[in-house]
């Protein structure tokens, strides 16, 4: 069953630029294994961990790298979900999550889609 759905899009180039005038966010938004990765690739990514939480729906205390994007040998993105983001998506019965990522004319997107069984269903 479907428990949530979140989107997000992120303007890359405006996206880059905070980047670059707040060197810390990257620390505080993205694992290190995400840092290395391409301005592009980093806004899909941002994108997609607002788009987990939007398909949580937006609940107070998640933390940025308790989320995190990892790419398979294929290049089709995974979500690793700890910590904060795995408890809340476990009080909502979500048991597996789909992602898509996307960048293109200076625009990254992400959706995901919840799925799981809701407690007392």
């Amino acid at each position: 069953m479907i428990l949530g759905v979140g989107i997000d899009v992120v303007d890359i180039a405006r996206f880059e630029a905070i980047l670059a005038r707040r060197p810390r966010l990257l620390d505080r938004l993205f694992t290190p294994a995400e840092r290395v990765l391409a301005p592009a690739s980093l806004a899909a990514r941002f994108a997609a961990k607002e788009a987990v939480a939007k398909a949580l729906g937006a609940p107070a205390g998640l933390a940025w790298q308790d989320c995190e994007v990892i790419s398979a040998a294929s290049g089709r993105p995974w979500l690793v979900l700890r910590g904060t983001v795995a408890a809340a998506a476990a009080a909502q019965g979500i048991s597996s999550w789909h992602l898509s990522l996307s960048h293109d004319a200076g625009i990254a997107s992400a959706v995901v889609v919840a799925e799981g069984e809701a407690h007392g269903a």
